[in-house]
């Protein structure tokens, strides 16, 4: 429905000689206490309202009900009924019997009509129609308020939908206001955040996103000043669940939200959509991420191929694998009972694995050290630093700034020859089991090189 200005005229109402009311001139009601405030509501009304007196005659028209219809109040107000003008001559007594009716009925009725504008074409409209009381409490006349069909189900289909999508549905929906407080929270955006959704009402996100929640703020914010962007953005956040903190990625939609009664627009806030994707994401980052694996392993074995010393071969094979993998990589060769390390990539600075110089004496691993277990197990072993990863470090002979570890045994012809170990620095996460598969892979290719130098040198 749209906003229009509305103008009500009142009935004559026969009242001195010659049919004028109070004596005065005819065709105008003769003004009335409150009447200037009366007819200023129905001017500023959005629904089209007409009234009736007790015999059925038209007391009020305002301007809506003339936009719709074409009929100004001049000519509307004072007729009887809406036979002969408004609706056809077949359907005038059943419409005028359904609206008369709720005179004596309690509450409101609302049917549905066709009616006819003054061009002669036809619209169908509903209305809502009352019963007015005098102050006897006599039926005294019906007062109809109607709109166009089609824009009445307009707006029952914006109600309902914002009604459906503030309980629940496949997208996330939170409306924050211009302080960017949640004002409304649909059941899967509280499933998504971790809390209820009374819980979330006014909190700034910042309570419950760890990380994240400055990218998802200024989104927020630049939506309020310029407007929603025109394709969803995926959000990669941290939240805080009593589970501890999980990493999301949020595929999201913005609307800027302005109120449609002011004249000029005023923003409400911010309508967030949005729908979580972090499997999908994580799914596809481990399938490129398996891609990029085997395409190393691959190229490292074709390299390894033309490599005449086979230790070459085994630092061929470390150079691809710690690609986007690892920072170091040493290679400790079983030397009767010990362990002794044979090629390392460089301690201080990220270069090529190498074999080390003045090999042959044995790494002092003290008892229990990743290495030794992984040897024991003939598996692989995961280990990380706490707090003091650099003396971590030291106490177990790898480079100062390693804080995470992967020892992978070497294998071949059913012996164990050593041990294969990568390390990430404190910035990079942790060792993962499909790490430990990967360098597992890496380790067969080493181990079958370094079984051959050990045959060749024999």
């Amino acid at each position: 429905m749209s906003t229009s200005r509305s103008e009500t005229t009142s009935a004559p109402v026969p009242d001195g000689p010659g049919g004028v009311p109070g004596g005065g001139p005819a065709g105008r009601a003769a003004p009335e206490p409150g009447g200037d405030l009366l007819a200023a509501l129905l001017d500023g009304m959005d629904a089209a309202l007409c009234a009736f007196d007790a015999g059925g005659v038209v007391t009020h028209w305002n301007r809506e009900a003339e936009r719709i219809l074409g009929w100004p109040a001049e000519e509307a107000v004072g007729r009887h009924g809406f036979a002969g003008w408004a609706v056809r001559a077949a359907d005038a007594d059943e419409v005028r019997g359904r609206i008369m009716a709720v005179m004596d009925a309690p509450g409101r009725q609302v049917h549905e009509f066709a009616l006819l504008r003054k061009d002669g074409s036809r619209v169908l409209v509903r209305t809502q129609s009352a019963g007015v009381r005098g102050a006897d409490g006599s039926p005294a006349g019906v007062y109809c308020a109607f709109s166009e069909v089609h824009a009445q189900i307009d707006l029952e289909r914006a109600i309902a939908l914002s009604e459906a999508l503030s309980e629940d549905g496949s997208w996330g929906v939170v409306l924050v206001d211009v302080d960017l407080r949640p004002t409304v929270v649909n059941a899967y955006a509280a499933r998504a955040l971790g809390t209820g959704r009374a819980t979330l009402l006014g909190r700034p996100l910042g309570e419950l996103i760890v990380r994240g929640v400055e990218e998802l703020e200024g989104a927020l914010q630049h939506v309020l000043a310029e407007g929603a962007p025109t394709a969803p953005t995926e959000v990669w956040v941290t939240l805080r669940t009593a589970e501890g903190e999980r990493r999301r990625c949020w595929r999201s939609g913005f609307l800027r939200l302005a109120s449609p009664l002011a004249e000029e627009p005023v923003p409400l806030g911010v309508g967030w959509l949005f729908q979580d994707v972090t499997d999908a994401r994580l799914a596809e980052q481990d399938a490129d991420r398996l891609r990029f694996r085997s395409n190393q392993l691959h190229r490292a074995s074709r390299i390894a191929a033309e490599c005449e010393d086979p230790m070459e071969a085994v630092a061929s094979h470390l150079d691809f694998a710690l690609a986007g993998f690892a920072d170091h990589a040493l290679v400790d060769l079983a030397v009767g009972e010990r362990l002794v390390r044979v090629t390392a990539t460089p301690a201080g600075a990220p270069g090529p694995a190498a074999a080390v110089a003045g090999g042959g004496i044995p790494v002092r691993y003290p008892a229990g050290h990743p290495a030794l277990q992984a040897v024991d197990r003939i598996g692989s072993v995961r280990a990380s630093a706490g707090a003091g990863a650099e003396q971590w470090a030291a106490e177990r002979q790898w480079p100062s700034d390693a804080a995470h570890a992967l020892c992978a045994v070497l294998r071949s012809r059913g012996r164990t020859l050593g041990v294969l170990t990568f390390l990430r620095g404190p910035s990079r996460p942790a060792f993962e089991r499909p790490d430990a598969v990967y360098a597992e892979s890496v380790a067969v290719r080493v181990a079958a090189a370094a079984d051959l130098a050990q045959t060749l040198g024999a």
